[in-house]
């Protein structure tokens, strides 16, 4: 898997080496030499990932990185600090700076490809949900991300050691809700459940903490889990496996507790902002086929499926029939109750229309007080029994409005069609209802007529 990586150093002889290393491994590089220049170099190139000295003049690593994590088109991109320091306050203090990992100079060729093929997965999943937060900011349903925090998080702990689990769960346990787990068959039930977070052992005695880390990345229900490894720093090819098979984040021991803080947070801090990001894709694409106001699909969707319907009965399949209704007189009911009544009326006439169908019925609001059913394999002598059984049920019972203050008799003429033969088009269906629902009208409403060709 190849990327873009910036590289950023002060020092020209230790750019020009890390190029040389990535360039074999044919990587994209992009240099720089200070923060300013880092800074407009993200925000110009949009690598995939930064590869950024600590120890700077002027701007240090720590500000660069803060910067390009505020910046909404930079924050995306994962950031390594690499460093010549190896201080536990300066690896707490990158991760509050918004860093995703760490390298410590000299750097290990091994460890660097493996931390940067890592990173480079994570990136195509963030590009994935950058398009998607776009398409739902155009839409204007992004708004609270910034709300989101990496505190109370829900941590599953697999470890079986008794003691290092207990030190995990008493350091989490004032700002998360962490349980422990011991045995790794009943973890991986249990991380299918709601976990934010799961901490495990990979140096465990009695089971295999990389094995479990597979069949977690393995499932669908659990493949985005982040995972924290707990991992010794010496056994390098563990921990290179470990950032192969998906493990998000690693944990050296012995551990420190400001640190696994620190990591903890990150990582359910990102976990909630691409759940948010995922659910607000699902709302979108929910919203683009669905009348908000009613809740039953628009006439987008109805346009897709009766055009799927049409042509399968056309070529031999089951006949189509459509139902077109039309709320009568529903402009006085706005001049007389105004229109917060009559959208009450269109709720109201949705929730009766729905229940009077069958579930592979479509009731669809065409705009306005118009709607339509679509109704797959059904021939138009059945279709209009089901549009008068409509009728009736919208006619024999008041409608509630103005918060139940006033009962309005409504009624809907309706008109029905059925495909016809080979030659038939969603069209020309929808016109003969909609000829239909005006022949209704005309006969005095609440009525349905039918149109056969």
């Amino acid at each position: 898997m190849t990327a873009r990586i910036l590289v950023v150093d002060d020092v020209e002889a230790n750019v020009r080496l890390l190029e040389a290393k990535l360039t074999l491994e044919y990587y994209d590089v992009i240099t720089a030499t200070d923060g300013p220049g880092a800074l407009s170099a993200a925000a110009r190139e949009q690598p995939d990932i930064v590869l950024l000295d600590v120890m700077m003049p002027g701007m240090d690593g720590f500000e660069v990185c803060r910067r390009l994590k505020a910046e909404a088109t930079t924050k995306h991109i994962p950031v390594v600090l690499v460093t010549a320091l190896d201080g536990r306050e300066d690896r707490i203090r990158g991760l509050e700076a918004g860093a995703d990992d760490f390298l410590t100079k000299p750097l290990d060729d091994v460890v660097l490809f493996a931390r940067v093929r890592s990173l480079s997965r994570l990136k195509l999943v963030m590009d994935e949900l950058r398009e998607r937060e776009e398409s739902g900011r155009k839409l204007g349903l992004t708004e609270g991300v910034a709300r989101l925090k990496g505190s109370g998080g829900r941590v599953l702990i697999v470890d079986d050691d008794a003691r290092q689990a207990q030190r995990i769960f008493d350091e989490l346990a004032g700002e998360h809700r962490p349980v422990i787990e011991t045995d790794p068959g009943n973890a991986l039930l249990s991380s299918r459940g709601p976990v934010d977070l799961l901490i495990l052992s990979a140096v465990s005695d009695n089971f295999d903490g990389l094995r479990l880390a597979a069949q977690i990345r393995s499932a669908e229900v659990t493949r985005h889990l982040p995972l924290l490894a707990v991992i010794d720093p010496d056994d390098r090819p563990r921990l290179i496996k470990a950032l192969e098979l998906g493990v998000n984040d690693i944990l050296a021991k012995p551990i420190d507790p400001e640190e696994l803080s620190a990591r903890a947070r990150t990582q359910i801090r990102r976990k909630r902002y691409t759940d948010f990001l995922r659910e607000k894709l699902d709302f979108s694409l929910e919203m683009a086929v669905t009348d908000a106001l009613t809740g039953l699909h628009n006439r987008r969707y109805m346009t897709g499926q009766l055009q799927a319907l049409v042509a399968r009965a056309a070529h031999g399949g089951d006949p189509v029939s459509v139902l077109v209704l039309d709320i009568d007189h529903f402009k006085a009911v706005n001049d007389s109750f105004g229109h917060d009544a009559g959208d009450e009326v269109l709720r109201e006439f949705a929730v009766r229309l729905a229940t009077n169908v069958r579930a592979v019925d479509l009731p669809c609001r065409l705009g306005g007080e118009e709607f339509v059913v679509v109704m797959p394999g059904t021939r138009l002598e059945d279709a209009h029994r089901i549009a008068d059984r409509i009728r009736r049920d919208v006619a024999q019972t008041p409608f509630r409005a103005m918060g139940g203050k006033e009962l309005l008799s409504i009624t809907a003429s309706i008109g029905v069609a059925a495909t016809t033969g080979p030659f038939d088009t969603p069209e020309s269906v929808l016109k003969r209802a909609d000829e239909a629902v005006y022949e209704a009208k005309a006969s005095g409403r609440n009525q349905v007529k039918a149109r056969a060709a």
